[in-house]
C-alpha cells in the first residue's frame, strides 16, 4: 500500500507550511491556534443539552441545558425546547445558533456566558441554521416544509423564505458570500440561492434524495454533500455551471462531511457512521481516499479546530466527541458529553476572558448511557451498535443499524435467548433499512430493567432478555439475523 504522504500528492499540494483559513472562512483568513478561549460545542438530541469542551485541556466542562427529558417532554411543550439536533456560529465567534427539530426553534446562546439571548421559532421541523459570511443573516432549513427562513442575525427578525423543493436538509455558503448551497432530505436536489437577492439560481442533481449535510471549501473552489440514504457523498464544483467532480462511494451512514486545511494540503473528512470511522479525502480534480481513521460508535457531526490541527467529531452512539490529530489522522481524546450528540461545531475566542464555564450544568443523567452491540447470527463482529440513554423513568434506545438487505422490513426485539429455540420474543421497534441495507431505529422503552450489560444480577421477577433483530416477511417476523453480541461495552 502506499504510504500516506504519497497517496496525500494526489489532488493537493504539500506545502511545509499549513494552510491558512478554515471552515466556514475562507482560505486567505488567519488560522487561530487552539486556546482555553477556543470551545467545542455539540447539540444533544436525546438530552435536550448542548454539551461544551475546553479543547486545550481536552475536558468536558458543562452542559447547557435547553429542555427536559422523556417522558417529561411528551407533555404539552409550552417551554423548553426538544431534539436539540443542529448548530451554527456566528463570525464574530460570539454567538451559537442550536436548532431543535421538535419544538421548531433556533435559540441564540451567547458563548461568553452560555445564557439563552433569544429564541425564534421557525416551521416545520428545522433541521441546521448557519450564518452568513457577513453575519448578518442567519439561515434556517425548514426539512418538514419546503424553505428556508431567513433571520436577521442582530434584531432576530424573520425576514423572508427562500421556497425551494421539500425538505432542505443545510444551507452552507462559497466564502466570498455570494451563494448559499441548500441540499435537500426530500428531493435529489441541491439549490444554489444568490445571497444577496435571495434568489435560487441553479439545481445540481443530488445522486439520491437523502442529503444531511454539506461543506464548501475554504478556497470557494468545491462544494461537498454527503448521501446518508445510498453512503456516497458527492462534489461538485461551487462555481457556475456547477459541474459535477465526483460521487464517491464512503459506506452506510455516511453523516457529515467538513473541510480541514494543514501543512500536508487540504483535506475532506466524513463520517461513516455505519462503519464507526472517518474517511479522509483529498480536494483536487481527482478526490482520493488517504485514511481511514476508526472511531467509538456512529461518528456524526465534525469540525476542524481554527488552525486545522485538530477534527472534533460527535460519537452519537457513544454519548461524546473524540479529536484527531489531522496530521497523524490519530485519535487522541475521547470525551464524555450528553446524550445522543448530533451537529457539532468548533468556535475559536468563544469565551474571551475568564473560565467561560458560567450557567453551565453537570451532565447528571445525561451521562448515563449503555452501550450494546448486535452482530450476525452466528458471528463475533459487530454490525449494529445500539445505546441505552437513561431518561430516569424509561429508557431512549437508539440503534445504529448495518448489515441488512436494503429497502426490507425488519423489527428490533427482545428474546430469551441469542440462539434457537428464542423462547418469547417482544416487539420493540419495525423500520424499513434505506438502499445501503442501514438505519437509524429508536425507541422508547424500560429496557434498562431486562438488559443489562454492566454484569449486575438480575433481579429475581426480571429474566434477562437480549437485543435481536428480526426480518419481517409476507406472513409476520421471521428468526433473529442478528443477535446481541455476548461482550457488553
Amino acid at each position: 500500500m502506499k504510504s500516506f504522504l504519497t497517496l496525500v500528492g494526489v489532488g493537493c499540494c504539500l506545502t511545509g507550511a499549513a494552510l491558512a483559513g478554515q471552515a466556514p472562512l475562507a482560505a486567505s483568513a488567519p488560522n487561530i491556534p487552539i486556546s482555553s478561549r477556543d470551545r467545542v460545542y455539540t447539540a444533544d438530541q436525546s438530552s435536550n443539552t448542548v454539551s461544551v469542551f475546553d479543547p486545550a485541556t481536552e475536558k468536558f466542562l458543562g452542559v447547557i441545558r435547553l429542555g427536559a427529558s422523556t417522558p417529561q417532554n411528551l407533555s404539552p411543550l409550552y417551554t423548553g425546547q426538544l431534539l436539540v439536533h443542529g448548530m451554527g456560529f456566528a463570525p464574530d465567534h460570539r454567538t451559537i445558533a442550536v436548532v431543535s427539530i421538535g419544538s421548531n426553534s433556533v435559540t441564540f446562546i451567547d458563548t461568553a456566558t452560555n445564557r439563552v439571548k433569544h429564541v425564534v421559532y421557525v416551521g416545520r421541523a428545522p433541521h441546521e441554521a448557519f450564518y452568513t459570511p457577513d453575519g448578518k443573516e442567519v439561515w434556517v432549513t425548514v426539512r418538514g416544509e419546503n424553505y428556508v427562513s431567513v433571520i436577521d442575525a442582530h434584531t432576530y427578525a424573520k425576514l423572508a423564505r427562500i421556497f425551494m423543493a421539500g425538505g432542505p436538509g443545510m444551507t452552507m455558503f462559497r466564502p466570498d458570500g455570494k451563494y448559499g448551497f441548500v441540499c435537500s432530505s426530500f428531493h435529489p436536489v441541491v439549490t444554489v440561492v444568490d445571497v444577496a437577492t435571495h434568489k435560487v439560481v441553479a439545481a445540481v442533481p443530488q445522486a439520491s434524495p437523502f442529503c444531511p449535510d454539506i461543506a464548501v471549501t475554504p478556497d470557494g473552489q468545491q462544494v461537498w454533500f454527503t448521501l446518508k440514504d445510498i453512503g456516497k457523498t458527492q462534489v461538485f464544483s461551487a462555481h457556475n455551471p456547477f459541474q459535477q467532480i465526483a460521487l464517491l462511494d464512503t459506506g452506510p451512514i455516511t453523516n457529515h462531511v467538513n473541510i480541514v486545511r494543514n501543512k500536508n494540503g487540504q483535506f475532506a473528512y466524513v463520517s461513516i457512521g455505519g462503519e464507526n470511522a472517518i474517511k479522509v479525502f483529498t480536494t483536487g480534480p481527482h478526490p482520493k481516499l488517504v485514511a481511514t481513521i476508526p472511531t467509538p460508535d456512529l461518528p456524526h457531526g465534525l469540525w476542524p479546530s481554527g488552525d486545522g490541527t485538530r477534527i472534533y467529531v460527535a460519537l452519537e452512539n457513544s454519548t461524546g466527541v473524540v479529536a484527531i490529530d489531522t496530521l497523524t489522522n490519530k485519535v487522541v481524546a475521547v470525551l464524555p458529553g450528553g446524550q445522543s450528540p448530533q451537529a457539532l461545531t468548533y468556535v475559536p475566542d468563544a469565551a474571551p476572558s475568564g473560565s467561560g464555564t458560567a450557567n453551565l450544568q453537570p451532565l447528571g443523567l445525561s451521562g448515563e448511557v449503555a452501550h450494546l452491540a448486535l452482530g450476525a447470527t452466528g458471528s463475533h463482529k459487530a454490525a449494529t451498535t445500539v445505546a441505552v440513554n437513561d431518561q430516569g423513568l424509561t429508557d431512549l434506545v437508539e440503534a445504529a443499524v448495518t448489515g441488512l438487505k436494503p429497502k426490507a422490513k425488519y423489527q428490533l426485539a427482545l428474546t430469551a435467548t441469542t440462539s434457537a429455540p428464542w423462547g418469547k420474543i417482544a416487539p420493540i421497534a419495525d423500520f424499513m433499512t434505506n438502499p445501503a441495507g442501514a438505519a437509524i431505529v429508536t425507541a422508547l422503552t424500560p429496557i434498562k430493567t431486562i438488559v443489562r450489560p454492566n454484569g449486575q444480577v438480575e433481579p429475581a421477577d426480571h429474566a434477562r432478555r437480549y437485543l435481536v433483530i428480526r426480518p419481517i416477511g409476507a406472513d409476520g417476523p421471521d428468526a433473529p439475523v442478528q443477535v446481541e453480541l455476548a461482550a457488553a461495552r
